[in-house]
């Protein structure tokens, strides 16, 4: 690799700088794609290019997904048609056959980040999709709380990968600032999932009894089954990386390469792996209030989803209308969470919209606290929902959006992720069967971590502020006020990522 002397520089965050100053590296070592220059592309052509992308790869990512989310939290559809009493869930173990998921599912999920690349992403991703699967087709044939606990604690390990894996993948091939829509149209599968979890347990419920199987054996076999068949196909049709995409021509990989490397620093980011990226990622103070956001937003979401089922059956609906009504609920999310995200990439912002899911969250949970009409309350669950799901993607490109360097965001963003999900294990157990039927203490604990998630992205915001008008000050300082120039050199910048003193955090 050519080493790069110290050239001058623009400090405008937004400027993509010539060959000419950077002395970009001929070698793309990450991809191993050569190119001496970026092709010359038109709006036009540029936005046909991505629109290309998207068709390629956000179907399958979003399909196998839906089919993580659907595994993960068909166990509360389970649930209402005969898995509480045929396993003797009395008590707490519900409860806690939830939260064994999520140990292994945190533990499992940087280092499996790490691995992404090493086993390429059209490998590691399908494979652990077809784990999954494996694991929760046999989860149809437990026949004690232990084996359900056990077989859990087993569907957390294998579906630990796919989600920091896929947001980093998507990092491969979308800017910074065109991230957060593409991640809302892969986490819409999240909250479709709900309302095709509900769509297929009232089709699966009329199979109970055939070959012997009670109607929650068969939604655990049938949908394990599919996400095998669906981890197969992603791997017939994924590509590893822009520079190994057969459907691009060569000056459509070659930009894309080259604009990715660009994407997050404007002399691009190191590609080699060094154990100082990692102690980058744990040092990094906005890595742990990004965790807090993180738990924030998917605390109450994982006790939402794995409860409303439960919730809306105390309206006093039976179970098939039960499966019913949780539909509309998801298709509402999933329209919500689509339009906050293409907003968010359009305006380049993402704590507006934020705080945007939080406002419909404090509403919603408001409304579930107090003494009203189950009407109202049924008007509530679409206001939550709507707020967990639309916030999820935008803070994740949030986060993303900040952590440069490469390899410091592939750690990053696994911990950020992995540690976060904790809040999940918290929220498996504060919708207690002895709260029914208003579940104060569930809603109440919603409502406080989102006010906990308003006030990290205020406390965010200021210090970004402040660290952007800082460094816009160095370089005032440094360059006189003349011709926006400063002597740096490019690898010291690669280097420091997004402490670089021409790094700018996105608001």
């Amino acid at each position: 690799m050519t080493t790069p002397t110290s050239k001058p520089m623009s400090h405008s965050p937004s400027s993509i700088p010539s060959l000419a100053q950077t002395e970009k590296e001929k070698e793309y070592e990450g991809e191993g794609e050569g190119i001496n220059s970026p092709p010359e592309f038109s709006k036009k052509e540029i936005k046909a290019l991505y629109r290309k992308t998207d068709f390629r790869i956000m179907p399958i990512l979003a399909l196998l997904y839906l089919c993580c989310q659907i595994d993960r939290g068909n166990i509360a559809n389970a649930a209402i048609e005969g898995l509480t009493t045929s396993l003797h869930l009395g008590g707490n173990r519900f409860n806690i056959a939830l939260t064994l998921f999520f140990i292994p599912y945190c533990l499992l999920e940087v280092p499996s980040n790490l691995v992404v690349k090493y086993f390429r992403p059209s490998r590691w991703i399908p494979f652990l999709a077809v784990l999954w699967g494996i694991v929760m087709t046999l989860m149809g044939l437990v026949k004690t709380y232990h084996q359900l606990v056990a077989v859990r604690a087993c569907l957390g390990i294998a579906e630990a990968g796919l989600f920091p894996g896929v947001i980093y993948y998507l990092t491969f091939w979308y800017p910074r600032h065109e991230l957060s829509f593409r991640i809302g149209l892969f986490f819409a599968a999240a909250s479709m999932s709900g309302a095709f979890s509900g769509l297929l347990a009232y089709g699966i419920s009329f199979m109970d009894g055939i070959q012997g199987l009670r109607a929650w054996q068969w939604i655990f076999i049938l949908e394990g089954i599919a996400t095998i068949a669906a981890g197969l196909l992603a791997s017939l049709v994924l590509y590893d990386f822009p520079s190994t995409a057969t459907y691009l021509t060569d000056s459509e990989r070659a930009y894309i390469v080259w604009r990715q490397k660009y994407a997050y620093s404007e002399q691009g980011e190191d590609e080699q792996f060094s154990w100082i990226y990692v102690r980058d990622a744990v040092c990094d103070w906005q890595v742990w209030t990004h965790v807090l956001l993180y738990m924030s937003i998917v605390g109450p979401l994982y006790g939402i989803v794995f409860f409303t089922p439960t919730v809306v059956k105390t309206f006093g609906f039976n179970t098939p209308d039960t499966q019913l009504m949780t539909v509309p609920l998801y298709v509402c999310a999933t329209l919500v969470l689509l339009t906050n995200s293409y907003f968010s990439d359009l305006t380049k912002l993402r704590s507006p919209f934020i705080l945007f899911s939080f406002t419909l969250n404090v509403i919603g949970f408001s409304i579930l606290l107090s003494a009203v009409s189950w009407g109202v309350k049924y008007f509530a669950l679409f206001l939550v929902l709507s707020g967990v799901y639309s916030g999820f993607p935008v803070m994740l490109s949030w986060a993303s959006n900040n952590f440069a360097g490469h390899y410091k965001r592939c750690v990053a963003m696994a911990i950020h992720i992995g540690i976060g999900n904790f809040s999940g294990a918290i929220f498996s157990n504060v919708y207690r069967s002895k709260d029914a039927p208003r579940y104060i203490f569930g809603h109440a604990m919603g409502m406080g971590f989102t006010w906990l998630g308003i006030f990290i992205v205020l406390f965010n915001v200021f210090l970004y502020r402040r660290i952007n008008a800082k460094r816009d000050k160095i370089l005032a300082e440094h360059n006189g006020g003349e011709d926006g120039k400063i002597e740096v050199k490019a690898e010291e910048v690669r280097r420091m990522g997004d402490k670089a003193v021409t790094f700018r955090y996105n608001l």
